[in-house]
């Protein structure tokens, strides 16, 4: 059964740095795109970022370009996302996605994505 499983959220201050993971079973990691994708209370689920099966190439929605950074691990099967100079709006549930047959590209868009984590809660205190 092919389950991504997120970690690593919590409770920081606007400007700190936070680290959140993704580890995947079930499926052959180094062969599927990757992608954070977020919800805030009472808005709709968004895209954040995305990365290729390689590594090699990946994308970030405007809100956050310059401040998220995502990266795997296929050895660990764990995608990551750094997070810094967080503010109030990037309080949301994170959730990572899971898409086969992607190792060179990503994939931005949420409709793709078969393969959903239960997601981690970030919270940013102002």
């Amino acid at each position: 059964q092919v389950q991504p499983v997120e970690f690593g959220g919590g409770l920081v201050q606007a400007g700190a740095s936070l680290r959140i993971s993704c580890r995947g079973s079930g499926f052959a990691f180094g062969r599927n795109a990757m992608g954070w994708f977020r919800q805030a209370p009472g808005k709709e689920r968004e895209y954040v970022a995305t990365i290729a099966g390689s590594g090699g190439s990946v994308d970030y929605a405007d809100s956050v370009k310059g401040r998220f950074t995502i990266s795997r691990d296929n050895a660990k099967n764990t995608v990551y996302l750094q997070m810094n100079s967080l503010k109030p709006e990037d309080a949301a549930v994170y959730s990572c996605a899971a898409k086969s047959g992607y190792y060179s590209d990503y994939l931005p868009r949420e409709d793709d994505y078969p393969y959903w984590g239960q997601g981690t809660q970030v919270t940013v205190s102002s």
